[in-house]
């Protein structure tokens, strides 16, 4: 080989390199380049089921997030990202195609809060977290059904069950079964409540499941907070005087209604109608909250025997029957006041719109 030849292939050699390192070191960067793809602000990402690299990138068009769609199809492939799993992804950064095809691929999500409400009922509390997680509402209620799994195995009923979703905000992957979030959400009453108020459970002269049911009746009672502990007290005077606890939300409860009680409401003969039967009912109504089971856990020491409604919401307590009556006709007449101002309003209304015409 001549010199000029051995010269020139050692050129080519080092210019071969020189290229092949050019390209291994640009698909490199590009590769692990941090802002390759980047959110031009918190942005949720949802992928409801398995999704390939094309429909990825359709859903990041439709999102603020700069990326070259070209590209990232390219660095998938190369990197052998290809399918991405169901889940909610937050994205607030600049990410390398490395880290956020990874990420997806391995389903690795951020989770999101679901907040729990006082005082609901199934239906309400599963159609407002469906809403919150990818499960659907049915599937959902299915979980406080006296057959269901969940119920089974931690020994409720599913109305018992339910009581036990103690309102308060959580955190869950969005792709989370309904019998975990169950189970995530009764693991907090179990916490909060069964370990955390042992010794206020211990001394109180209900078990748990009485504690519950009658927290339930509070918390539907009781429009005010600080009203908790009296209301409590006012029932627990009741029940150790052997009356019947005559409590309205079990009336509305047995009717599957939330209105004012009318007077005919008080015979519907149904076993949760604390009018007609003795006792707290056979379970509990709603979920109620922790201040709610710590009103019956540590009610006001009082003499109060009845309540009645105020109109801001509030209660009029008192002692004696007498006492009672004449708050009750204060309400009557606070009620008549009102409808006859509605009736006024509405001949008002109703004599414009005839005047117009």
């Amino acid at each position: 080989m001549s010199p000029f030849s051995k010269n020139e292939f050692i050129t080519a050699a080092i210019l071969f390199l020189v290229v092949a390192a050019f390209v291994f070191s640009s698909r490199t960067y590009r590769l692990y380049n941090a802002g390759a793809v980047s959110a031009q602000q918190q942005t949720i990402l949802f992928l409801d089921e398995r999704t390939n690299l094309e429909q990825l990138a359709d859903k990041l068009e439709e999102l603020p997030i700069r990326f070259d769609r070209r590209e990232m199809i390219w660095a998938g492939r190369l990197l052998g990202w290809r399918f991405f799993r169901a889940g909610r992804y937050e994205l607030k950064d600049r990410y390398s195609y490395e880290k956020f095809l990874s990420d997806l691929a391995r389903g690795i999500q951020t989770p999101g809060n679901v907040t729990v409400l006082p005082g609901t009922d199934i239906g309400r509390f599963s159609r407002h977290l469906a809403a919150q997680v990818q499960a659907d509402s049915a599937s959902i209620a299915a979980q406080f059904h006296d057959s269901s799994a969940v119920a089974i195995d931690l020994g409720y009923t599913g109305e018992e069950l339910f009581s036990r979703m103690l309102p308060n905000t959580y955190q869950v992957y969005w792709t989370s079964s309904p019998q975990n979030i169950v189970r995530r959400i009764y693991r907090e009453f179990q916490s909060n409540i069964e370990n955390r108020l042992q010794g206020l459970i211990a001394q109180s002269q209900f078990d748990i499941n009485e504690i519950v049911i009658l927290a339930s009746i509070v918390e539907w009672e009781a429009r005010h907070a600080e009203e908790k502990p009296i209301i409590s007290g006012l029932y627990i005077n009741r029940l150790n005087r052997n009356m019947m606890l005559q409590a309205d939300p079990t009336v509305l409860y047995a009717l599957g209604e939330r209105r004012r009680v009318l007077f005919e409401d008080y015979r519907i003969d149904h076993p949760y109608n604390t009018y007609r039967i003795r006792g707290l009912p056979p379970g509990p109504i709603t979920n109620p909250d922790e201040a709610s089971i710590r009103a019956v856990l540590q009610p006001e020491d009082h003499d109060y025997l009845y309540m009645v409604a105020a109109p801001d919401g509030s209660h009029v307590f008192s002692r004696t029957f007498e006492e009672h009556r004449r708050a009750s006709a204060e309400w009557r007449s606070w009620i008549r006041e009102q409808y006859r101002i509605q009736r006024q309003r509405e001949r008002e209304q109703q004599e414009q719109e005839q005047s117009r015409d």
